[in-house]
């Protein structure tokens, strides 16, 4: 590809904690470009920081610095303006409906990431998981075991991460679709995981899930497919009915269901399952210079690129329409037509 393909890697300039080490026009004796400041859901780590980001340094001239976290964790410390970036990578669009309309007005659907079961394949039930993923075993088999006592199982926070939420409303559909015997959604998870409660020693920083299933320390995680594929852990794919990856199956993962802290300190509220997709929005910060939000804009519609839609492609994630939640005159128009370009070429590529 040429120097601006996203689906080249290189060295990233930007921590995923959010601090910036991108060269500015002084130290580098170039005039500086704008700054891309992105939010990401924490699974995003390994596409953002290792291609896109990278990718779209040498294309534009612009910067790129990252920060990656739970979703529902960042629009909290964006609403507190404790972070301030210029671009939000969401899963759903739940996160950046609690931004509506202060910080924003829409939001693009970029790919959706399934939900895998990653695993230890030297774990004691290593073998029964290589099993299962080469179809051997009834995936049924899979579940009795993580519901065994002893059984070291690691997922997200469900209170900041949507993945972590999906996890748990995975499980109660896997009951059921599975034929899986009452009361195993708190043997796997822990006593109340649906309401708040469940075992905490299971919660681990999705940034950091990975390392500890590598390390030997964990059975089996929850992951993105995407994740899988990009750390090249050993993974069993999931019936779409159940994995929160496809649109299609929107009716059946809303029949389950979360409660999950609110807005307010002390509230709660119930939270649907709905397909698991990475959104995108700018966002509106005061006081951000010409430059910077034209990098944002730039940044965006890189992502919407043939080249951006090939490295989500190529990073185990699955494209849909990139459709607009909001009104669409509210997109920038850089924006808007990358997105109507990569729709029209959607339908083709399948």
């Amino acid at each position: 590809g040429s120097g601006g393909s996203l689906a080249r890697s290189g060295p990233a300039r930007s921590s995923a904690a959010g601090s910036s080490t991108a060269t500015t026009g002084a130290a580098s004796g170039q005039p500086r470009g704008g700054l891309a400041e992105v939010a990401y859901a924490g699974s995003l780590l390994p596409l953002n920081e290792q291609t896109i980001g990278p990718a779209f340094e040498r294309a534009t001239g612009d910067h790129y610095q990252g920060r990656g976290g739970g979703s529902y964790g960042l629009a909290r410390e964006i609403q507190a303006g404790e972070i301030r970036p210029t671009v939000f990578e969401s899963i759903g669009g739940g996160p950046i409906e609690l931004l509506e309309p202060r910080f924003t007005r829409w939001w693009v659907q970029v790919a959706s990431s399934p939900l895998v079961l990653a695993y230890n394949p030297s774990g004691p039930d290593g073998p029964l998981f290589e099993e299962a993923a080469a179809g051997k075993v009834p995936l049924k088999d899979v579940f009795l075991a993580m519901a065994k006592p002893g059984f070291r199982l690691g997922r997200t926070n469900p209170a900041t991460d949507p993945q972590g939420q999906a996890f748990v409303m995975m499980i109660e559909l896997a009951q059921r679709d599975l034929g899986l015997p009452a009361g195993i959604v708190d043997q796997i998870l822990g006593a109340g995981a649906r309401h708040g409660g469940g075992d905490q020693q299971q919660i681990f920083a999705e940034t950091a899930l990975d390392a500890h299933l590598e390390a030997g320390q964990l059975d089996a995680a929850s992951a993105f497919l995407s994740q899988a594929v990009q750390l090249h852990l050993h993974y069993l794919r999931l019936p779409a009915a159940i994995d929160f990856g496809d649109p299609a199956e929107a009716s059946a993962y809303a029949q389950a269901s979360i409660v999950v802290p609110g807005s307010q300190p002390g509230s709660t509220k119930t939270v649907h399952g709905a397909p698991l997709v990475v959104d995108v929005t700018v966002l509106d910060q005061p006081g951000t210079s010409r430059a910077d939000r034209a990098a944002a804009w730039a940044f965006v519609a890189s992502l919407f690129s043939p080249a951006g839609r090939q490295a989500f492609e190529q990073a185990g994630y699955q494209l849909v329409p990139p459709t607009i939640s909001g009104p669409a005159s509210a997109v920038p128009a850089l924006i808007r037509r990358a997105v109507e370009s990569a729709g029209s070429t959607s339908g083709a590529a399948g």
